[in-house]
């Protein structure tokens, strides 16, 4: 499958590419970085304290087909070594959002975090979705009888 895409003012830098041929996941590169509470401020480098969210946009707009999705995920790098993590991970991109993929950066370690333009911040990857469709139904209907049941959070032990 075939994902177009373009690049903010055409700079190559944002480019998503793998570090590896055969690589699951693209990395994505970091344009410029947003407070929650000002999403119009960007800027190029910022730090960010423990315990703090901002978004990191990416210079990445994503042209994909309908039935597809590109999913926004931590790299384990960052997360071991800094707790630079993907906040809402994974963040889910639909087929139809047409706007520069932004992604939510936390820092979940002890120290204050340098963020740089430029930085590889997080990876995408792309699955196709199953057409599917829900079907309501009653309680009295919802078959609970499987070896797990209404087991969950803990039910099988720690």
């Amino acid at each position: 499958m075939n994902i177009r895409f373009a690049l903010y003012n055409n700079e190559p830098d944002f480019t998503p590419s793998r570090a590896h041929p055969g690589d699951a996941c693209f990395d994505l590169f970091a344009r410029c970085y947003v407070a929650p509470d000002d999403l119009k401020d960007e800027k190029e480098h910022i730090y960010l304290a423990p315990g703090k969210r901002l978004l990191a946009k990416t210079g990445v707009f994503l042209e994909m087909q309908e039935g597809w999705e590109a999913l926004v995920r931590p790299r384990s790098g960052n997360a071991l070594k800094f707790g630079l993590t993907v906040l809402n991970t994974p963040g889910t991109i639909d087929a139809g959002y047409r706007n520069e993929v932004g992604v939510i950066l936390h820092n979940a370690g002890q120290m204050m975090m340098e963020l740089k333009r430029g930085m590889k911040i997080a990876q995408i990857a792309f699955r196709p979705i199953p057409e599917h469709t829900l079907t309501g139904i009653s309680m009295d209907e919802f078959n609970a009888d499987t070896a797990r049941g209404l087991g969950g959070f803990g039910s099988s032990g720690t």
